[in-house]
């Protein structure tokens, strides 16, 4: 079991596979194993994951998250793993963290990949559902999340593995969630990343109703230059609802990226 330190947070991370490293980070309300999936079906990358501060093994430090931090958390699990460069593939929160990587610690970063994820947000929504953690736990908000996560037919198709995700979701520290939610309800992103120069793929759900295309996926390809978009036929959680796809549309990227 691996951890890494970031001052007083510590930070659990995992690493599996051989050749050029790419980095997996979560969506908000998930762990590592959201990837479990996923990683199969990536051989030939040296795949590293790891839970955010507030999320799985790592720690929840107490009071507000910031794209900013959760970025430096990333460099020190870089660090740990000695890894000078990697891609990052992020999931709706770790796609907004991917971005701040990119904008803050470009050295670190060789491309992105944004699944189901927006540079802005509804900040008194996020607002709203932190004040309904903090005083109700996340029980009040679960039935709310796993409908955002999920298309309506795979809800209906594949109860398990909603509930799986539902699970894990109640035994985070409410705290640490609502740290993560602070992030997103503050992130500041849409002005700033025509500054990326990275090759960028924006992955989009078809069925995602937390962040749909238009006016999410569509204002990052209009401001990141050679943004390109993959569409696939899932909701928000891509890895649980499409896992063999998204790796398909991740390796012909990467590799495209780096022959590019």
């Amino acid at each position: 079991m691996a951890f890494a330190k970031n001052g007083g947070v510590r930070l659990y991370w995992r690493e599996e596979g051989a050749g050029p490293p790419l980095l997996l980070l979560n969506s908000v309300g998930c762990d590592v194993t959201l990837w479990n999936g996923v990683v199969t079906h990536l051989p030939g990358f040296r795949l590293v994951r790891m839970d955010m501060r507030g999320h799985g093994q790592s720690s929840s430090p107490p009071g507000d998250y910031t794209l900013e931090q959760l970025a430096s958390d990333v460099c020190a699990v870089l660090d740990a793993a000695r890894i000078d460069k990697a891609a990052i593939c992020g999931l709706s929160l770790g796609g907004m963290v991917a971005m701040t990587m990119a904008l803050n610690a470009p050295g670190r970063v060789s491309s992105i990949i944004l699944a189901c994820t927006s540079a802005q947000m509804d900040p008194e929504s996020w607002d709203a559902r932190i004040q309904i953690v903090c005083s109700q736990g996340l029980p009040a908000i679960a039935d709310t999340v796993m409908a955002r996560f999920f298309s309506n037919s795979f809800r209906h198709n594949h109860g398990p593995d909603v509930d799986a995700i539902r699970k894990r979701f109640l035994q985070l520290d409410p705290m640490g969630y609502a740290g993560c939610c602070a992030a997103i309800r503050d992130m500041a992103l849409i002005e700033k990343i025509s500054a990326i120069d990275k090759p960028t793929l924006v992955i989009v759900g078809k069925e995602d109703a937390a962040t749909p295309f238009e006016g999410h996926g569509s204002e990052i390809q209009e401001r990141i230059a050679g943004a390109t978009v993959k569409v696939l036929s899932a909701g928000h959680i891509v890895p649980i609802e499409a896992p063999e796809v998204l790796a398909a549309a991740i390796t012909d990227f990467l590799l495209g990226a780096s022959h590019g």
